[in-house]
């Protein structure tokens, strides 16, 4: 006997259906082909399975003492079909703050883009998503903090400013200062209790355009040191005694800990990982 499968499931789809008609639709092959093979099965059983008529086809005894097992059978094959192929693509969402290093935030993207077995969405921060890069300023108190880097803050000076030939500012140099400020700065109220106090003369929508402002002239601004870029005409200068740092990290929620979206992610951050998990679990519990 040589029945194959594809008669047993062409058989199922006329005995389930009722009709060659219907059950080629479903197959989608064409009717000569499901008559071919129930003609080859019937054969090879040496029975009549259906009786056609005028509305379709009507089971035979044969047909309904062949169909639990053939069911049985075929979807067999099918659960063993699918123990050999491949998972699923992991989806995973990740927001990104606007002011980013890019060099370091790309350092942790790449691999997980890298990972045939992930399929990585970016979305803006504020959007739904697994996961968030972001300063520890922005995590909300229903999130995990996992810390990555730490940056200063730096001023940008237009190329001809009279501070330019400092080599560091202190924040008595800053006052008064003309100051282009950022709408992605979420230290500004921070930066204020310090006593800074300059005078504002533009609002700058993105990263871009705050420099590309400092850079025609219009005025200073302070932004964190990885995102100033390295081929700017503006005086990119260090603040002595600004005692404030961004630390940026992933942040989750406590809820998701175990889901298999943020444990991919925070793989790859690499060696410490573990720790850098207990120290966000501890602060969330403290805060």
């Amino acid at each position: 006997m040589t029945m194959e499968l594809r008669e047993l499931r062409y058989f199922l789809a006329v005995y389930e259906t009722g009709s060659v008609t219907a059950a080629a639709r479903r197959c989608f092959i064409s009717q000569p082909s499901i008559s071919a093979a129930l003609a080859a099965l019937e054969r090879e059983l040496e029975t009549i399975l259906f009786v056609r008529h005028r509305k379709g086809v009507a089971a035979t005894a044969a047909a309904d003492a062949l169909y639990g097992r053939a069911r049985r059978l075929v979807d067999d094959a099918l659960s063993l079909k699918a123990l050999f192929e491949p998972p699923p693509l992991a989806r995973m969402t990740l927001g990104l703050m606007r002011s980013l290093d890019i060099p370091r935030a790309l350092a942790i993207l790449k691999p997980l883009a890298a990972n045939p077995d992930v399929q990585l969405s970016l979305v803006e921060a504020h959007e739904a998503c697994d996961a968030r890069i972001v300063s520890r300023a922005m995590a909300g108190e229903a999130e995990a903090f996992v810390p990555l880097w730490s940056e200063a803050y730096v001023v940008a000076l237009p190329p001809r400013h009279e501070l330019r030939f400092k080599a560091s500012l202190a924040l008595a140099d800053l006052e008064g200062l003309r100051l282009v400020a950022r709408c992605n700065c979420e230290n500004a109220a921070a930066t204020a209790d310090l006593g800074f106090r300059p005078e504002v003369v533009a609002v700058a929508t993105t990263e871009e355009w705050a420099i590309a402002l400092v850079e025609a002239g219009i005025g200073a601004t302070v932004l964190p040191e990885g995102v100033a870029p390295a081929d700017t005409t503006a005086v990119i200068r260090p603040i002595s005694d600004l005692g404030l740092r961004r630390e940026v990290g992933i942040a989750y929620r406590q809820t998701d800990a175990a889901s298999p979206a943020v444990a991919r992610i925070l793989a790859v951050l690499g060696d410490g990982t573990d720790e850098r998990r207990k120290r966000a679990r501890v602060g969330a519990r403290a805060a």
